[in-house]
């Protein structure tokens, strides 16, 4: 399996409105540490995976909808829990989306993994097999 890994970073404040959260059910922030991995069985005729600028300029897209926001605001978050498994899911899907509105050949990925690290012993991740 081939892997192509790109990293950025995302500041945001949330709540986790919940009592099951404890503390967290308040408004505090949080930083991550985005690892996007995609992976390949075969390499594309360009003997790559995909292009890391590409991968890069698409995961900034994404993480730009949230960076340094208030998740409770953002419409089309008002009513969900923004827990780190969920921003894992919701920014692969985001960065999925991106990919296949680019001029690119897709065809021979595997999956896309979204890694969001919350600290050196802290992480949760979604991986979307396509």
């Amino acid at each position: 399996m081939y892997e192509v890994k790109v990293r950025d970073n995302l500041f945001i404040a949330h709540s986790l409105n919940n009592e099951f959260f404890g503390p967290a059910k308040n408004l505090h922030g949080a930083t991550y540490v985005i690892d996007l991995i995609v992976s390949s069985n075969k390499l594309s005729s360009m003997n790559v995976v995909i292009d890391i600028g590409l991968a890069s300029k698409l995961l900034k897209e994404c993480i730009n909808k949230y960076n340094y926001k208030n998740l409770d605001e953002v419409d089309s978050l008002k009513e969900v829990i923004t827990t780190t498994e969920f921003l894992a899911y919701q920014l692969t899907n985001d960065f999925i989306e991106k990919l296949t509105k680019e001029e690119t050949n897709i065809s021979k990925i595997y999956s896309i993994k979204m890694i969001l690290n919350e600290s050196h012993v802290a992480s949760a991740s979604y991986e979307k097999i396509i």
